[in-house]
C-alpha cells in the first residue's frame, strides 16, 4: 500500500480542502432523497456542502431538500432547463468549496465515499479525478445487467472506471470531481449532452492538469432506464465520440471502432454461417460464453448473466450505429455538428 505522498499532503493542505458536492436534478425527486440519505451515513466528519440544482423541472425536489437541512449543509437552486453540463456550472459558481464532486440524482454513495475521496487526494494529489460505479443489492436484474455491460472490461474496455483502463481515465459526471482552479481555468461543461464529461476532460487535460482514477471511491450508479432508453443512450454516445474526436485533435482511439466492427463482424459471420461457414460465427459465440461467465462470477445470478448478453448487443448495436452515422455525416458534410445533431445540444438561457 502506497504511503501518502508529502506533495499531496502539502498541496491539500495549503488549499484547505472544501468540498462542495454539486448536484444537478431533473424530474427525479425520490433519487435525490436517496443520494442525500447516503451523505448523512457518511463515515466523513470534516465540514463539506451539498448544492442541488433543479433544471427546470416539473417534480420540484425542493420539499425533500428542506428535510435534510438539518443534518446537511445544504443550498438548493431552481432554474430553467438548460441540461445538465449547465446546471452543474450553475452549481460550481454558487459553490463555497475549492474542490467539487459532481455526482448524478441517480448514484447512492457507500459510506466510505467521501474518506476515499480525501485519502486519494492527500495521497496523490490531482485537480480532476473519476471514480467506478457499481450495482447494489437491491438494484433490479436489468439494471445490474446494464451495470455489467457499461463498466465491464470485456464490453467496454474499462474505460468507465476498471483499474485495466486504457490510456488517461477519462472521468465521468456521474461520479467526478474538479478542483476550482481547473474548472475556471476549462471554462466548465459545454452544452453537448451526452459527452461533455470527455470534452471537459479533454479541455483540463489542455489547460495542464492531469486526470487519475479513484478506484475505491465508487458510487452506485442506479441507471433507471429501460431497454429502449438504454438504446437511445448508446446510441447518443456513439454519435457524440466522432464529435469530440473532430473538436478534440490527437484524442481519437482504434477502439472506438470497436462496437461499429463488431457490429458488422457479427452480421457478417451471420450471413456466412448460412452459406456453411461457421466458424467466425462460433468466435462470436466464444465470446458471448465469455461474456456470460464473467457475468454470472461477477452477479452470482444465471439471470443477469444471460441479460448481459441481451445489453451487450444493444449497447453495440447502439452505440455502433451512432458512431458509424456520425462519422460519415461529419466527414462528407460542411455542417458544424450543431447543425447535424441539434439534439445533442443544449441550448444556454
Amino acid at each position: 500500500m502506497r504511503k501518502p505522498s508529502k506533495k499531496g499532503w502539502l498541496l491539500c493542505f495549503k488549499m484547505n480542502l472544501y468540498f462542495s458536492i454539486i448536484v444537478p436534478v431533473y424530474n427525479r425527486p425520490e433519487e435525490i432523497r436517496e443520494l442525500l440519505e447516503s451523505l448523512v451515513q457518511q463515515d466523513f466528519k470534516k465540514s463539506y456542502e451539498v448544492v442541488i440544482v433543479e433544471d427546470g423541472s416539473l417534480e420540484s425536489s425542493g420539499d425533500i431538500v428542506k428535510k435534510f437541512e438539518k443534518d446537511l449543509q445544504i443550498s438548493y437552486y431552481f432554474k430553467e432547463n438548460s441540461g445538465p453540463g449547465d446546471s452543474r456550472n450553475f452549481g460550481m459558481q454558487k459553490a463555497k468549496g475549492n474542490y467539487f464532486i459532481i455526482l448524478d440524482s441517480d448514484c447512492i454513495l457507500p459510506k466510505q465515499y467521501l474518506v476515499e475521496v480525501d485519502k486519494e487526494l492527500k495521497r496523490d494529489f490531482v485537480h480532476c479525478f473519476g471514480g467506478p460505479d457499481a450495482a447494489d443489492d437491491s438494484f433490479t436484474t436489468v439494471q445490474k445487467a446494464i451495470n455489467y455491460v457499461m463498466t465491464s472490461f470485456f464490453t467496454t474496455g474499462g474505460i468507465r472506471g476498471s483499474s485495466n483502463s486504457i490510456g488517461k481515465f477519462q472521468p465521468r459526471s456521474f461520479n467526478m470531481g474538479i478542483s476550482k482552479e481547473a474548472f475556471a481555468k476549462a471554462g466548465g461543461f459545454g452544452r453537448i449532452h451526452p459527452g461533455e464529461d470527455p470534452d471537459l476532460t479533454f479541455r483540463i487535460w489542455k489547460a495542464g492538469y492531469t486526470s487519475r482514477l479513484f478506484p475505491k471511491a465508487f458510487v452506485y450508479h442506479k441507471r433507471r432506464i429501460d431497454w429502449n432508453k438504454f438504446y437511445i443512450q448508446v446510441n447518443k454516445f456513439g454519435m457524440v465520440r466522432p464529435i469530440l474526436n473532430k473538436w478534440h485533435k490527437g484524442t481519437a482511439r482504434l477502439t472506438y471502432w470497436f462496437p461499429t466492427l463488431f457490429m458488422v463482424g457479427l452480421i457478417t459471420s451471420a450471413l456466412l454461417a448460412v452459406t456453411g461457414f461457421i466458424f467466425p460465427l462460433l468466435v462470436f459465440a466464444a465470446y458471448f460464453l465469455t461474456l456470460f461467465i464473467d457475468s454470472l462470477i461477477k452477479n452470482k445470478s444465471f439471470i443477469v448473466a444471460y441479460l448481459s448478453i441481451f445489453a451487450a448487443l444493444t449497447q453495440f448495436i447502439g452505440y455502433g450505429t451512432g458512431f458509424l452515422k456520425s462519422t460519415i455525416l461529419l466527414n462528407f458534410s460542411n455542417k458544424e455538428p450543431e447543425k447535424l445533431f441539434p439534439k445533442l445540444f443544449f441550448k444556454r438561457k
